[in-house]
């Protein structure tokens, strides 16, 4: 299991540059334009976190299924965590807040995570309406499956990349377009 703030009980946080890449991978496929003016996702701060959950987890999901994916997929986690913490202070979150905020992002993450995972076992349909439910507030179907279509583009082309690829940070998302790839 991931656990969301192990990166603070650690002397050394900086994490080993592939995860830097792959993070900042996940980070620039989030950001991608087309997401937010074609597909409808709110260009908001709970939009773009709820893509880059998206994101995060299309890419755990994928390490989870590699023989030594379990530390590079809590170095990925905690990089995730560290650039929230980040964030949250660059808004001016005060100190005292910043924990109980940390902890309302790890319990997102966790519900759209495991939703996504029950959904993507179940098809495009089910997976859109996850989408729809965590990243459009349960409306949008039509954006809410062309994001899936996407999301499943991405899920397989993540699958076919070797094992050796996705641990180096050597693979890229598919071009982010309406419908046809993430």
């Amino acid at each position: 299991m991931l656990w969301p703030f192990n990166y603070f009980r650690r002397p050394d946080r900086s994490p080993p540059p592939t995860i830097r890449i792959i993070y900042g991978m996940i980070v620039t496929q989030a950001r991608e334009p087309v997401f937010y003016r074609k597909l409808g996702v709110p260009d908001t701060v709970d939009g773009r976190f709820d893509l880059l959950v998206l994101h995060m987890w299309m890419v755990l999901q994928r390490l989870r299924t590699t023989e030594e994916g379990m530390e590079p997929a809590q170095a990925l986690f905690d990089r995730f965590c560290e650039d929230m913490d980040d964030n949250l202070r660059e808004m001016g979150v005060g100190d005292l807040a910043v924990p109980r905020r940390m902890q309302a992002f790890g319990e997102a993450f966790y519900g759209r995570s495991h939703a996504y995972d029950l959904a993507l076992g179940q098809g495009l349909d089910a997976l859109a309406q996850a989408i729809a439910k965590n990243i459009f507030n349960g409306r949008g179907l039509d954006h809410a499956q062309a994001l899936a279509a996407c999301t499943m583009a991405a899920v397989r082309s993540l699958a076919a990349c070797d094992d050796a690829a996705i641990l180096r940070g050597s693979w890229s998302f598919p071009p982010a377009s309406k419908g046809d790839g993430a």
